[in-house]
């Protein structure tokens, strides 16, 4: 959360603090007073944590804030982390497997995650228990009932999840969200009903922390960009996740001899992977470019729902008397083999490598940092390519795909990646890119300035440099653009030179004159036309003619 300090804040904020507060207040003493007799909650969760804590859950969360503060240099820039380094891009760059879990895009990404661990993984931990459970043990008779060993596997068996997510997930995957949902399949296979609530609990949680942060929200209708809000779920990884807790789930629930009612697993397993958007099976197919298959997500969910139930509550009675085989046997080994299926779809992808890490950079006079190279180009091919050939089958994403945009490259780290799209940065004007190491970070920025012409076309130069530097050079220069008014028999293009922008006029292919686009405010003639400048407009001016050829895009910095 971001820090919020008292000192400043007007009395206005302070009274919706107020608000909320007392709207919180409220609720809870009444849930207090209602449930006070024998005090259930607090004694029910003591029989199964230390002190009713779940210690293993927060040693977690802990752990993964402070990689996202110190490690991530989340702590300097808290929105825009250092994340680079840390993603899962491939199997030759173990850095990126053994961090991926752990390591955040933003602020808002963290803090979602970790909010629902607080939820989720400490009901999965009230599920593994401080305390053994079978009949005749004790607490501390050995290492395995001690309540202190028991708390420090927890954590262990997170970072373990952690990293198997990133190793299996369908890359550049990057986040603490394949342990979350490892935490909903443990907990989801023993108390079903309880996950159910939880799901709508970390929906609360989410709110109330966004009213905290930004009490009061004015917004304004603007043109944004946006890919599809499924285009950035991680479905592949998220089912890995929900599979592998479900399979440590179920094999504690066989050691205990716990059966689940399975129409419950089935409806709560149901239930989360439609709410959490598991149904979104989609694959790229450019740039900006994505297709969903919406029947064919709905359903696999279902079928899923159907193995989770199945392996949860099947019978120890004999299926296949002839090999020994019994139900649980057959239904657990199905829903390993469906982990173990999920998993398999993302090896090929994480067997790719750098082709030719120079390639697309051309004349774009790139930014080398480290091992770094950063560079803006259109339409290059993509050099992220399978390190190993298949015979019969085209090898190179770049003949399916082709990247535009900001584009970093590291040979050493096995990136050749497209940061930030050309449609992006048109959108935004401007991004900034973090890269570096365990222990630095450099911003590299770049800067969209385009001018929009009266037609529809527009013509741009993309600056691109390191960010405490004012004066960012150039490195890309679109084509020259001719507006569609014709002024007393005269075309006007503009396009981009150098550092600047000119104006050229023409009549009948033959050129009359250019001059740079004057400053705001500012005139100029050339070509036997006057070009005046008023704020983030051009006009063309001939005798009593006026009209405007071209308007400055946003100006962002």
């Amino acid at each position: 959360m971001d820090v919020v300090t008292l000192v400043g804040v007007n009395a206005a904020t302070l009274g919706w603090y107020l608000v909320l507060a007392a709207g919180v207040f409220v609720s809870l003493v009444s849930l207090v007073y209602l449930s006070r007799p024998g005090g259930r909650w607090g004694s029910t969760v003591r029989k199964r944590l230390v002190m009713g804590v779940p210690w293993g859950t927060l040693i977690a969360v802990l752990g993964v804030a402070l990689f996202y503060l110190f490690v991530q240099d989340g702590l300097a820039d808290p929105t825009t982390p250092v994340e680079i380094p840390f993603r899962a891009y491939s199997y030759f760059y173990p850095l990126g497997i053994l961090t991926a879990g752990f390591a955040h895009s933003g602020l808002g990404h963290v803090t979602s995650n970790l909010l629902a661990t607080l939820v989720f993984g400490s009901l999965a931990e009230y599920a593994w228990s401080h305390f053994p459970h079978r009949r005749g043990s004790s607490s501390f008779s050995s290492a395995r009932t001690n309540p202190f060993v028991r708390i420090a596997v927890w954590p262990c068996a997170i970072a373990v999840t952690a990293v198997t997510t990133s190793a299996f997930g369908l890359g550049p995957v990057i986040g603490f969200s394949g342990a979350l949902f490892a935490f909903v399949g443990f907990s989801l296979v023993r108390f079903p009903i309880a996950t159910l609530v939880a799901a709508l609990s970390t929906r609360i949680v989410a709110q109330l922390y966004n009213a905290l942060r930004v009490p009061e929200v004015q917004q304004t209708a603007t043109e944004t960009f946006s890919r599809p809000w499924w285009a950035g779920i991680a479905v592949q990884g998220h089912a890995l996740g929900l599979l592998l807790g479900v399979v440590a789930g179920t094999a504690l629930l066989y050691h205990r001899d716990v059966r689940p009612t399975p129409e419950h697993v089935w409806l709560a397993a149901l239930a989360f992977t439609v709410d959490r958007g598991l149904w979104a099976l989609y694959l790229p197919e450019g740039s900006e470019t994505y297709r969903l298959f919406r029947a064919l997500g709905m359903a696999a969910v279902f079928v899923l729902a159907a193995i989770v139930a199945g392996g949860a509550a099947a019978t120890p009675r004999t299926l296949l008397p002839s090999i020994d085989l019994s139900r649980r046997e057959a239904a657990f080994g199905l829903v390993f083999a469906t982990l173990v299926a999920v998993s398999a779809v993302a090896v090929p992808l994480n067997l790719y490598t750098v082709g030719d890490p120079s390639a697309g950079v051309g004349d774009a006079d790139p930014i080398e940092i480290e091992d770094y190279t950063v560079f803006y180009a259109e339409d290059v091919e993509n050099q992220f390519v399978p390190a190993i050939a298949v015979p019969g089958v085209k090898n190179r994403t770049g003949d399916r795909v082709e990247s535009s945009g900001l584009i970093v490259v590291s040979e050493r780290r096995n990136v050749w990646w497209e940061e930030v799209s050309a449609a992006r940065l048109e959108s935004t004007g401007a991004a900034t890119v973090r890269i570096g190491g365990l222990t630095w970070s450099e911003d590299v920025r770049a800067t969209r300035t385009a001018w929009d012409v009266t037609g529809g076309n527009a013509t741009y130069h993309v600056r691109l440099g390191v960010a405490a530097d004012e004066d960012r050079p150039v490195v890309f220069r679109a084509d020259p653009v001719r507006a569609d008014a014709i002024v007393d028999g005269r075309n006007v293009s503009i396009a981009p030179v150098g550092d600047r922008f000119e104006i050229a006029v023409s009549r009948g292919g033959d050129r009359l004159g250019t001059a740079d686009i004057p400053a705001e405010n500012g005139t100029v003639t050339t070509g036997g036309l006057t070009f005046v400048r008023e704020g983030r407009d051009v006009f063309a001016e001939r005798g009593e003619t006026r009209v405007r050829i071209a308007r400055r895009g946003s100006d962002r910095t």
